[in-house]
């Protein structure tokens, strides 16, 4: 996470919401819009908490120690195996 760049951002929405705060339509369209994009987060198959990403990373430990995973261990092996996907 880069706190620099969030605290920018934030700045930034919260100063262009002062601009239009008089602006009952335009912070209507705002509104709709962060509804929006924390709908399509929530969506994201791909975002995790960072337990749950520590949990990934455990079971995955405990795969490799049962064997139940598989080395590669050439650029022709990991192509076969995105390949098959």
């Amino acid at each position: 996470m880069n706190t620099a760049a969030i605290n920018s951002y934030s700045a930034d929405i919260l100063q262009g919401l002062g601009a239009i705060s008089g602006n009952e339509a335009a912070l209507a369209r705002v509104a709709k819009y962060v509804r929006r994009v924390v709908k399509e987060q929530e969506k994201d198959p791909t975002l995790m908490t960072e337990e749950e990403f520590f949990a990934m990373l455990e079971r995955g430990e405990e795969e490799y120690r049962q064997g139940k995973t598989k080395q590669i261990n050439t650029v022709e092996e990991l192509n076969t195996f995105l390949n098959s996907l």
